[in-house]
């Protein structure tokens, strides 16, 4: 039967069927085309990451069974490269698995890796965790690593956080886990890790901080053992005990979350004192070695500069020291030899640089110390630095910013804080207008407050900042160095470091103890830090040479001075308030429990504080607050020995001025500005001081001077000529010298009288007329007195011939003649009036016309009746 026409609609029908089929069969091959790139492109992926992977580990070291058991130390050499020490191998037990107790076991893995026992080197759960935990906290938030490639880290690779290094450290743990057991692997941890103190292991560290071997060992000891790797130097019990109870407290809290301890056991640990475990300071004596305080200063650099371990990485790290100088620095404190301290608890610390390079010759880290890596007094220290501070936060920036010259006067006088509060000085007494020279060398605090007043704060700050002072805050009082609170303060290796810029033509290097450090695969790092310009050149020499002032007499640093060595420094010291005195009992107000002296010559810079580990014990008044400046003296004649020490060189950015002493605001010295009112100082070139003193401009001199002799009032007149019309306050000062003590007499008048002067004597007289201000050149006039004479003349007359007779004497006088003219004239003329006026009328009588006037007038009045005809016998 023929099959029926279809009607339209089953036709439609027909053709969708048929286009659903063809759409199925095309959805279907898009989707296996995709599997099959995925699949392709994971191929590929797989074959590029074994292709980067085998690429990073290609230069993997080998595993070698020796660097897996033995430390891998660090070499410390000298500035000549010599080696002085070797951080790392000096301080180790061993302890075999089977020894390791089954509490410290459970203690690390809980803090450390927990699924130790589970995973073949890396564990990828907790990588996982720590991936998570870097992405949401940032990178380092959480490690990863395991035992395993804590062990392969330690033993052969950089501590540098490298993709490479990573993909090394995976692929050696995974070989470590197949060359070794789980058991050898847990051992070798335990006696690699280094553990503070120079030790390494756990069994050293349990004799170290315990004093008892790990076997007998409580609950919270291991626990504290076990934190410890972490961040072994933070906790250390012995220097920061507080620190390693929290870190012990959460390894107790992760073996409790893990299941290795009961709550209860926990709780218990918990509450016993890390301090009371600890094995006691008398017990853990070590033998002080000479490098021990700079080896203390190169740990905290790289530890500071690097991610290198030290204790482990196997460094060889040239340093910077002077074996000569560090050994003489550890005698100088260790011995009573040449310093005589006061007790075995007085300290010091020393910080001994290179001025030019900032490299560091010598650290004191203190005296009598017993404790490796204890505390540094040249580096640790924060205390006050009181004096000592006042060229980097007072003069220096004045001189920086102001433009001050040496000579800039300010008065030592009360002056009052911003905050209202009145300052004044130690004393109580002021001094008045001074120039800076003088306040610094005479340590006058009043001035130094009102020089930083006058810079403002915030440039100060910034100034001390650029040379290494890390201020965050500063007030009026720092600028005599009342740094307050506990933690606020500065450290020798810092005071040492800002005064070497000063010497060093403002040029600063940060102080440092290592040049270059040299990793197991060769790399060499440079890690000297690189100068730079904090000042301008003038500033750092008008410092300079203001500071060589603080060295000679009447400064307060003449203690310091080494003959013949060209050295700025200053002093310092600091004070109780009136609150600490009675709280601690203190005696006397002249204690001080700081005393410093930092200073520099071309050569070296040297920074010592002294005084006791507790601010509370003060230093009392007399020698013992002048050890500082001991201590820098021999020290800074020993290291300049044989060498030859230039003098600071003159910057042509200074020039020299002469100044009228105490001028305020400095104004320069007149052309007769006596030098005993002038002083010679530098200036900053182009802002010296322009206006020139008329204090002491010249008067105009007395004319026409003239000294004469009156016989009959036997005195000296002596007279001059002075025009007082522009002048009218003048007076005028006249020295009388007649070859004994010569005399002064200060008179308004333009006459003076000199009575009865000594017979044959000269006379010189010096006039200078003078007013407030200002004085005239000197006039001078002399005379000289006549001796007494006896002359004879040919006449048989007999007349009193002219003796001379001071006033009140009785000196006889004899002449000849009979009286006549020939025999009277003679004779009288001479003497006439110093012998005359006595017999003068009986002579002249008696002697007759010719010979009365002879004798008479000149020598026979002496005489009286017998000289007319005879002469005069004697004379009154």
């Amino acid at each position: 039967m023929a099959d029926q026409p279809q009607s339209r609609e089953e036709r439609r029908k027909q053709h969708q069927v048929k286009g659903k089929q063809k759409g199925k069969k095309k959805s279907v091959g898009l989707w296996k085309k995709i599997f099959l790139t995925l699949i392709a492109l994971g191929i590929v992926g797989i074959l590029a990451g074994v292709g980067t992977f085998a690429y990073l580990v290609k230069d993997a070291p080998k595993l070698d069974s020796k660097l897996l058991k033995d430390p891998i130390s660090s070499k410390i050499l000298d500035k000549d490269g010599n080696l002085i020490a070797e951080v790392g191998a000096e301080n180790r037990e061993y302890v075999a698995y089977q020894d390791i107790p089954k509490k410290l076991e459970d203690a690390i893995l809980a803090t450390e890796d927990y699924r130790f026992y589970q995973h073949h080197g890396i564990d990828f759960v907790r990588l996982g965790g720590a991936v998570l935990a870097n992405l949401q906290h940032g990178f380092g938030a959480e490690g990863g690593s395991t035992i395993t490639q804590q062990v392969v880290k330690n033993s052969f690779l950089s501590p540098k956080k490298t993709l490479r290094r990573k993909v090394e450290e995976a692929w050696l743990s995974y070989q470590l886990e197949q060359q070794y057991t789980k058991h050898q692997i847990f051992e070798m941890y335990v006696n690699k890790v280094f553990m503070s103190q120079e030790s390494y292991g756990m069994a050293t560290a349990a004799k170290t901080y315990f004093g008892k071997s790990l076997k007998e060992l409580s609950l919270p000891e291991y626990a504290l053992l076990a934190g410890m790797p972490q961040s072994p130097s933070n906790y250390n019990p012995f220097l920061h005990p507080d620190l390693a109870e929290k870190r012990r407290n959460i390894v107790l809290t992760l073996m409790n979350q893990h299941g290795f301890i009961t709550k209860s056991e926990m709780e218990a640990a918990m509450k016993v004192p890390v301090q009371s475990t600890l094995v006691k300071e008398d017990q853990r004596k070590i033998n002080e070695k000479p490098y021990d305080s700079f080896v203390d200063t190169v740990i905290n650099e790289v530890k500071a500069n690097t991610d290198f371990d030290i204790y482990s990485d196997g460094l060889t790290i040239y340093t910077t020291v002077d074996p000569k100088a560090q050994t003489y620095v550890y005698n100088l404190l260790n011995s009573n030899d040449i310093i005589n301290y006061p007790d075995d608890k007085f300290q010091a610390g020393i910080t001994l640089l290179d001025t030019k390079t900032g490299e560091i010759r010598a650290i004191g880290g203190g005296r009598n110390q017993q404790v490796k890596r204890g505390f540094n007094y040249a580096v640790d220290t924060r205390r006050q630095p009181g004096s000592t501070i006042k060229p980097v936060l007072d003069y220096g920036p004045a001189i920086e910013y102001l433009n001050w010259g040496t000579y800039q006067t300010v008065e030592d006088k009360p002056v009052t804080y911003s905050t209202g509060k009145t300052f004044g000085n130690w004393d109580n007494r002021y001094m008045g207008p001074m120039s800076i020279r003088t306040a610094l060398q005479l340590s006058r605090n009043t001035p130094a407050v009102q020089t930083l007043q006058q810079v403002g704060l915030d440039k100060a700050k910034n100034f001390a900042i650029n040379l290494g002072i890390p201020l965050k805050e500063i007030y009026e009082s720092y600028a005599i160095g009342g740094f307050g609170g506990k933690t606020v303060g500065v450290s020798p290796l810092e005071m040492a470091g800002a005064y070497s810029a000063f010497g060093n033509n403002g040029i600063y290097t940060k102080p440092h103890a290592i040049k270059k450090i040299q990793l197991r695969d060769g790399t060499v790092m440079d890690t000297t830090p690189q100068p730079k310009v904090v000042m301008k050149d003038s500033t750092a020499f008008m410092i300079t040479d203001m500071l060589k002032s603080v060295l000679e007499p009447p400064g307060t640093g003449t203690m310091a001075k080494v003959p013949g060595l060209p050295i700025a420094g200053k002093t310092g010291t600091t004070n109780y308030t009136d609150q600490e005195l009675k709280q601690w009992n203190i005696k006397s107000s002249k204690s001080v429990p700081d005393a410093w002296f930092t200073g520099y010559t071309t050569n070296y810079t040297a920074s010592i504080w002294t005084g006791y580990e507790n601010r509370s014990t003060p230093i009392v008044p007399g020698p013992n607050q002048k050890i500082a400046q001991t201590i820098f003296k021999n020290l800074m004649a020993y290291v300049s020995n044989g060498t030859n020490t230039p003098d600071f060189t003159v910057p042509n950015s200074v020039q020299k001025v002469r100044i009228e002493k105490d001028s305020l605001p400095p104004v320069l010295a007149g052309q007769y500005t006596p030098d005993s009112e002038a002083i010679t100082e530098w200036a900053v070139k182009g802002h010296a001081p322009t206006t020139v003193s008329q204090k002491y401009n010249k008067l105009d001199a007395p004319t026409n001077a003239a000294a004469k002799y009156d016989q009959t009032k036997n005195a000296i007149t002596l007279t001059w000529d002075y025009n007082k019309s522009t002048n009218p306050g003048v007076q005028f000062d006249v020295t009388t010298d007649s070859g004994a003590e010569p005399t002064h007499t200060t008179i308004a008048e333009n006459t003076l009288t000199i009575p009865n002067p000594s017979p044959g004597a000269k006379y010189n007289f010096t006039i200078v007329a003078k007013s407030t201000d200002q004085t005239s050149d000197p006039v001078t006039v002399s005379i000289e007195i006549p001796k007494p004479t006896t002359d004879q003349g040919n006449n048989t007359g007999q007349g009193n011939s002219g003796a001379v007779i001071p006033p009140g004497g009785t000196t006889p006088g004899s002449g000849s003649g009979t009286g006549g003219t020939p025999g009277g004239t003679p004779g009288g003329t001479p003497g006439g009036t110093p012998g005359g006026t006595p017999g003068g009328t009986p002579g002249g009588t008696s002697g007759g016309t010719p010979g009365g006037t002879s004798g008479g007038t000149s020598g026979g009045t002496t005489g009286g009746t017998p000289g007319g005809t005879g002469g005069g016998s004697k004379g009154h």
